[in-house]
């Protein structure tokens, strides 16, 4: 069993991941995963210079992440081809690091790389975009311009809604977000697991 859960940037997925592991699910934050498919040397890394430019690198040769958000981030098209580029190898790092088990990917681009194709079900967290981007300048220590660039490079909620299985709305309340959660997997696992 696979559920895949995602939703735009900041809207609390990295906060209801750890229920699933009380479910039995392995937690695979593709995220992580992300970044092992770009570290120095890795292909990915390659495929993203090829893309964007040399521009994109420290002089050790290793990924300046703010020179590539820059680029990136700057308009939906460079957005898009950053996904292209990359998520295919990310994809595979993914499919191996699942082996067989029952996961929870907590994937914010999961259907933009088809990795929902994999999945039992889908589940979104979505949040108002004033709670986002208070948690997304905490979490990443970005400007409110920086936060709103981020927040404009993502999909829409409808996108979401349109797409996922399961809606979950985070109030900003994370003990009522993580009992909704755990229902949705009682739900999911048909009641057979408990925490």
């Amino acid at each position: 069993m696979i559920i895949g859960l995602t939703g735009p940037t900041g809207a609390g997925k990295s906060t209801v991941a750890p229920v699933a592991e009380k479910f039995g699910f392995t937690v695979i934050d593709c995220d992580k995963t992300a970044r092992l498919a770009v570290q120095k040397g890795a292909p990915g890394l390659a495929a993203l210079v090829k893309a964007f430019g040399e521009g994109i690198l420290h002089a050790d040769g290793s990924l300046n992440r703010k020179a590539l958000a820059k680029i990136a981030f700057s308009h939906r098209e460079k957005t898009e081809l950053l996904n292209r580029t990359l998520l295919p190898y990310i994809v595979d790092l993914i499919e191996s690091e699942i082996g067989g088990k029952d996961a929870l990917l907590d994937a914010p681009t999961l259907f933009e790389s088809g990795i929902d194709g994999i999945c039992t079900t889908t589940v979104a967290v979505l949040a108002e975009k004033s709670v986002r981007l208070n948690r997304i300048m905490a979490r990443d220590g970005l400007t409110e311009e920086e936060a709103l660039l981020r927040i404009g490079a993502g999909q829409p909620d409808g996108f979401y809604r349109e797409n996922a299985d399961v809606i979950l709305f985070n109030h900003g309340d994370t003990d009522e977000l993580n009992r909704q959660f755990k229902q949705i997997l009682k739900d999911i696992t048909g009641g057979y697991r408990n925490d």
